[in-house]
């Protein structure tokens, strides 16, 4: 039912834009809100994410990272593991949007979104997530914004659940798998000196918190 949705209003879009009509500005942000309104039915109308759906918070994530992960999505670098159900469903969304200049207007909405806090769902000790970061805060930074140059994202503040699924993910090879990925990769490796699930579950806690 999402794939039908998705096509119906990618088409929409399409239509609209073919049409000349004023309602798909020509270019910009702006441009960017009216196209996401295919994101909006898993990633929320504020980008604040659903449990349900699995989809992540993605409001107020670095635009260069949105783009680079739109593009993995739709070229198969992620999102075409056989185990990855949340990625499976999200790389013939990122298709619906075919022009490469109208995901970089996509991703410039989505971190124009103020970050949505949510709430801490894993449990974790965010006491003892604290001194397993200092890994990760070699590349996303002791505050967890990220470093654009060592293709890291923000992670400070992000979803415990989400945090924890994409560690999964990584340290089972689902995120990674293709030898291209090279950002992936580090985090693989990364992923992979994480002893088991209470672990991740303590990281993701203090990362929920920065």
């Amino acid at each position: 039912m999402v794939s039908v949705r998705s096509t119906l209003v990618a088409l929409a879009l399409a239509l609209t834009a073919a049409s000349g009509c004023t309602e798909l500005p020509a270019s910009g942000v702006a441009r960017g809100q009216v196209l996401y309104t295919n994101c909006e039915q898993c990633h929320g109308k504020s980008g604040e994410g659903s449990t349900l759906v699995q989809a992540p918070p993605i409001a107020g994530l670095p635009a260069w990272y949105i783009e680079a992960q739109f593009l993995h999505f739709q070229t198969g670098l992620r999102g075409a593991h056989p185990d990855d159900v949340e990625g499976l469903k999200m790389r013939p969304m990122s298709r619906t949007v075919k022009d490469p200049a109208d995901v970089k207007v996509v991703a410039e909405y989505v971190a124009s979104l103020p970050a949505v806090k949510t709430e801490a769902t894993m449990g974790g000790d965010a006491t003892k997530g604290q001194a397993a970061f200092a890994t990760c805060a070699a590349c996303h930074g002791a505050d967890g914004q990220g470093n654009p140059d060592l293709k890291a994202p923000k992670i400070a503040g992000q979803a415990d659940w989400y945090v924890v699924r994409q560690l999964t993910k990584f340290k089972g090879g689902v995120r990674a798998y293709d030898p291209a990925d090279t950002a992936g990769a580090t985090m693989k490796g990364i992923a992979g000196t994480i002893p088991d699930e209470a672990a991740m579950r303590d990281l993701a806690a203090y990362i929920h918190t920065l």
